[in-house]
């Protein structure tokens, strides 16, 4: 989830990742190729090239994505409803960061954001984005029973009772709250279609389009129940300073929507061309942390 500076990879350099202003952004040429058959991604063995080196073991004891097993999540009543209100004027634009693209916002007033759910703080909106696969059958961070979805939306917001901006917050305590969103195929999503338009503008790395007032509550599905557990980014730093909050139920988006997000490249003009795909980070274990929800598992395998 945050912008990172790639030195070289030599045989004796790691990769090393320095800022962490926003998300992640590549700032040499780099060949993002994942290329990987079915049986590796349920294997668990994806790896886009970010992920197969030195940065991707940091010895935390609560990194993120995990898998959530519906029947050994804990229903926790005193989870409140997730309260949000965002301000579809304080978007700004949406960018293409060399990862993923994702849409900017104005955290400068504390009006847009959530509250209420696992927080006890408000928490302003700095942005969103989204990751996904080569193919319909992958692409989710997250997994729900082993199941990953196509994509994953992940609106991500900053803790401003506690932290005086973003930076700071990302790496202290109880610094971001993430929502979590799955995408699944279906019928065309009319909000999506908003930035699905505008992506043939932003095909290369660091470029960006103005796209005026957006209210990402549309993405929101419907139904609110959440699985929440303690977490960390799922870019570099890796900071373990994330409040997850998935969303049971995934959205619809068409197929021609998600295949839109294809046509993205991880290059910059004048670079080798490299398609955007593959951009989530493999599962981490759970260790010992508990994963609570807000509603009764009353039957299992529940994706509609």
């Amino acid at each position: 989830m945050l912008r990172a500076t790639m030195l070289g990879r030599g045989p004796h350099k790691p990769l090393a990742i320095l800022r962490h202003m926003g998300l992640l952004r590549a700032m040499r040429p780099q060949r993002w190729r994942s290329w990987h058959s079915c049986a590796e991604q349920r294997s668990g063995c994806a790896r886009h090239p970010l992920w197969s080196g030195p940065v991707s073991s940091v010895g935390g004891t609560r990194q993120s994505p995990i898998n959530i097993q519906w029947r050994d999540s804990v229903y926790d009543p005193q989870l409140a409803p997730l309260k949000v209100s965002y301000d579809a004027t304080s978007c700004r634009y949406l960018w293409n960061t060399g990862y993923f693209f994702q849409v900017e916002f104005d955290d400068a007033h504390e009006e847009s954001g959530i509250s209420g759910g696992p927080l006890g703080n408000h928490y302003r909106l700095k942005q969103f984005h989204f990751h996904w696969g080569a193919a319909n059958e992958w692409g989710s961070e997250h997994r729900v029973d082993g199941h990953a979805y196509p994509a994953e939306l992940h609106l991500v917001h900053w803790n401003s009772t506690k932290y005086e901006n973003y930076k700071e917050a990302t790496v202290g305590a109880n610094g971001l709250a993430v929502i979590g969103v799955f995408l699944k195929l279906g019928a065309r999503h009319e909000a999506l279609q908003r930035l699905v338009d505008v992506l043939p503008e932003v095909k290369h790395k660091g470029t960006q389009v103005d796209v005026g007032p957006f209210d990402p509550s549309c993405l929101l599905p419907a139904c609110r129940d959440y699985w929440t557990y303690p977490g960390s980014l799922t870019t570099p730093p890796l900071a373990e300073s994330v409040t997850w909050i998935i969303q049971k139920m995934p959205i619809e988006v068409a197929p021609s929507q998600l295949s839109a997000f294809r046509t993205l490249l991880f290059s910059g003009h004048g670079e080798e061309e490299e398609v955007m795909v593959n951009n989530y980070r493999p599962l981490q274990p759970l260790m010992d942390r508990k994963v609570r929800s807000s509603f009764q598992a009353t039957r299992m395998g529940t994706r509609s």
